[in-house]
């Protein structure tokens, strides 16, 4: 099993600033903002969002939008249709059971329209500090490349078993680091593998991949 602490130490080197890319000035805005972005990237989320925070600025007046109204602020995200009943929906939550408000309980936030397990991980990390690890295509693809769980993992269980490896103080910032690691360098096509500091023990044969 490799080493994750010096996995994560050269991670850091690689992206001394790894953070969240997703635009965004509280709770609410976080929430919204993530699940936008299933399917499609950061940047194109945060295109949409200034509008669509412009304009619905909290749970209340997202809570009464007209449905076509949100689907077309955020046509170009694809999906728009279900984006906006869902954002709606969960904003119509937000206001009857919470007061508003973001809860801080995966439990909670799994019962809101269009929040899975990975999107209610990243709220809970990114907006309240509290230790979790959200399992994108990213951190499944890195995780399993790099030997630190099972290339059979289903992506409960790579939460699970990352969880294992990584100490607890580390999920944090060892998120945004596999997601940049990912995103810019161990890419699902074309990785750069010729300059990869972890090639002795990249599992890219078994995944087949």
């Amino acid at each position: 099993m490799p080493n994750s602490r010096k996995i994560i130490t050269e991670l850091k080197k690689m992206f001394p600033n790894a953070r969240c890319e997703l635009n965004y000035h509280n709770d609410f805005e976080l929430l919204i903002a993530v699940v936008l972005s299933a399917q499609t990237t950061d940047q194109k989320v945060n295109a949409v969002t200034l509008s669509l925070f412009a304009k619905y600025p909290d749970a209340q007046s997202l809570a009464s939008a007209d449905s076509s109204s949100v689907a077309a602020i955020i046509r170009t995200l694809g999906l728009a249709n279900n984006k906006s009943k869902n954002i709606i929906e969960l904003s119509k939550q937000l206001v009857e059971k919470h007061q508003g408000q973001v809860p801080a309980s995966l439990v909670e936030l799994i019962q809101l329209p269009g929040v899975g397990r990975k999107t209610a991980n990243v709220v809970l990390l990114e907006a309240f500090k509290i230790p979790a690890i959200p399992v994108d295509t990213h951190v499944e693809r890195v995780s399993k490349r790099l030997g630190l769980v099972s290339v059979t993992a289903s992506v409960l269980e790579v939460e699970r078993q990352l969880a294992l490896v990584l100490p607890k103080s580390q999920w944090i910032q060892g998120h945004q680091l596999f997601i940049h690691f990912g995103r810019y360098f161990c890419k699902a096509i074309k990785p750069k593998c010729d300059h990869c500091p972890f090639i002795k023990e990249c599992q890219k044969k078994e995944l087949q991949i």
